[in-house]
């Protein structure tokens, strides 16, 4: 709370200071600049609430929880992705600043309620910590690295760089694809926007449910076959006569799925971690996970422009599949089972923390 209080003030405080500036070409420097500073704020805040959630739910309420935060994603896209891109030629950059502030604070105000738990583990990393002769400058990283040393945990790496990496490079291109054949600002927020992030929010919470009740590596890799044909929906709309109801429909499949998937994946994510180093745990995956989506944005900006949208969403479809096959090998690996299975009590062995230890100091 400590953490998160004050970057969400942060937050509301930039969005208010950027709805005061007049958009043109001299400010660009310095939206992008904020706007950087922004996500900054955001991927901190993310870290805190990750290790407050792994820290507080029981393995069997993480699937329900994921969906929730899955389903409280979407519905931030479609205020931000829809309602606000639509609402933007009537009330301005100004209007939308304005808004997004608004809403910031409205978030903020049960973070200001809500009485954090003073946890065992807690404890004693603050009492360990006080007890410290010397502060290491090189402890984070420690932290951060740490994951990886556990058994099995590399291998999970793979599966968190590839599992969303044909979906990514897909949806990164659907947004360039629709103003290439004439979409409005206001159609792209309505399919996108809203139409398709309804369906990722009703997918998420249906993802909430499945995990909650069935085995979550089973369903990754059955989400992930799911995920693999909605990507492959968006070939009806792009190789066929363009309409907006292809679009809306093939979008639709693809954001209910990817809230599926996306909500298994999170939960075995915080399975993995353990209780001791839940934020650095999750943290340490959730960079690989943006990483992947960087890079798949990325390629598929070059992918498209070199081999033309039909190709490259069916390129797309074919890395998303191969993903998922990779994944089914990886997942019925011993040490990655026993990495995602938080009923077998697993933590990071003392061996592999003294060799953490010894390479980095």
């Amino acid at each position: 709370k400590s953490w998160l209080v004050p970057l969400q003030l942060l937050s509301i405080v930039l969005y208010s200071a950027l709805g005061f500036i007049t958009l043109g070409a001299g400010e660009l420097s310095l939206v992008l600049g904020a706007f950087l500073f922004t996500n900054l704020l955001a991927a901190s805040q993310d870290v805190a609430t990750d290790g407050l959630a792994v820290d507080i739910l029981l393995p069997s309420e993480r699937g329900w929880a994921n969906g929730i935060q899955v389903a409280g994603y979407r519905i931030g896209m479609i205020i931000g992705g829809g309602a606000l891109l639509a609402i933007y030629p009537t009330v301005g950059w100004s209007g939308v600043m304005f808004s997004m502030a608004v809403f910031a604070a409205l978030c903020t105000l049960p973070v200001l309620t809500y009485q954090e738990p003073v946890l065992p583990t807690l404890l004693n990393s603050r009492s360990t910590a006080s007890s410290a002769s010397s502060f290491k400058s090189s402890s984070a990283f420690k932290e951060m690295v740490h994951f990886y040393f556990a058994p099995g945990a590399l291998l999970w790496a793979v599966v968190l760089l590839l599992y969303k990496f044909g979906h990514a490079s897909a949806t990164g291109m659907l947004r360039p694809w629709l103003v290439d054949q004439g979409y409005s600002i206001q159609d792209i927020a309505w399919i996108l926007g809203t139409g398709g992030f309804v369906a990722g929010f009703l997918g998420a919470m249906g993802g909430g449910w499945l995990a909650a009740k069935y085995s979550r590596s089973k369903l990754l890799i059955a989400l992930g076959v799911g995920q693999v044909l909605a990507v492959a929906s968006y070939l009806w709309p792009v190789m066929t006569e363009h309409a907006a109801y292809k679009v809306l429909i093939s979008a639709s499949i693809d954001h209910f799925t990817s809230g599926l998937a996306t909500t298994t994946l999170f939960t075995l994510m915080m399975d993995a971690c353990s209780k001791d180093r839940a934020a650095s745990d999750y943290t340490a995956q959730a960079c690989v996970v943006v990483i992947s989506q960087g890079l798949a944005a990325a390629v598929a900006g070059f992918s498209a422009q070199y081999f033309g949208y039909s190709a490259h969403f069916a390129l797309s479809t074919a890395v998303a599949a191969g993903a998922v096959l990779l994944t089914a090998y990886i997942v019925r690996n011993q040490k990655v089972r026993m990495l995602l299975t938080p009923e077998l009590g697993r933590v990071i062995s003392k061996t592999a923390t003294s060799v953490v230890c010894v390479l980095i100091s």
